[in-house]
């Protein structure tokens, strides 16, 4: 890729780089309390969406993120397919035809992507999952963007926001997945979706900081 780009396009493409990169070590974080699948399984969809990319649709960025998304649903196993694949379709039904996307129509995106989380996992904030680091990070990314702070700002401090909560996960109960069978023996691990989504942020802001938003 290089800096013309479209913005969503190098999003999703830092998503499954960082997918790949972490796969042994997202595996490592699940397998504490869960099946230990879960970087083994978040990698080979993002791996079949890198391995199919230039033949995705890219009539816009709504369309782009409902093809990742249905990819995703199809070739990740486990929880995790629906999960992921839900929270890019909801994203890009969200989208639209928009061919530029503000601040706020991401935040819009999150929303719904955490919503589709919710309705396909019955699950919500405090049951120890993704949607833990998700909600407030989508938060802080709200709050400062009406705070008038620019894109580069608001995302470094809605990710600082996301590892605070990823790591705040260690101290609940999970309620959904495999790790919910163990009870209290949950408590003391983070939850590997939620740490997987603040390492997704962390690099996001990087390669913002390194190559720009545009």
């Amino acid at each position: 890729m290089n800096a013309g780009t479209p913005p969503v396009e190098r999003v999703v493409r830092s998503i499954a780089q960082t997918a790949l990169d972490n796969e042994t070590y997202f595996g490592e974080l699940d397998a504490v309390v869960g099946d230990g699948d879960f970087g083994y399984s978040l990698a080979r969809g993002f791996e079949k969406v890198v391995e199919g990319w230039d033949d995705i649709d890219r009539t816009d960025p709504g369309t782009f993120l409902k093809k990742v998304g249905m990819i995703i649903a199809s070739r990740v196993g486990g929880t995790s397919g629906p999960l992921w694949g839900t929270a890019f379709l909801r994203a890009g039904a969200t989208a639209g035809a928009s061919p530029e996307l503000t601040g706020e129509q991401v935040v819009a995106m999150l929303r719904a992507a955490a919503e589709g989380i919710k309705a396909r996992g019955q699950s919500d904030v405090g049951d120890k999952t993704l949607l833990d680091a998700l909600v407030p990070f989508t938060d802080t990314l709200e709050r400062e963007l009406a705070s008038g702070a620019d894109g580069a700002a608001a995302l470094a401090s809605a990710t600082r926001t996301a590892r605070e909560a990823a790591e705040a996960t260690s101290e609940m109960v999970a309620h959904k997945g495999r790790a919910s069978y163990t009870g209290e023996r949950s408590r003391g691990s983070v939850d590997a979706g939620a740490m997987a989504l603040a390492v997704i942020a962390e690099r996001l802001t990087q390669s913002w900081t390194t190559e720009g938003a545009s």
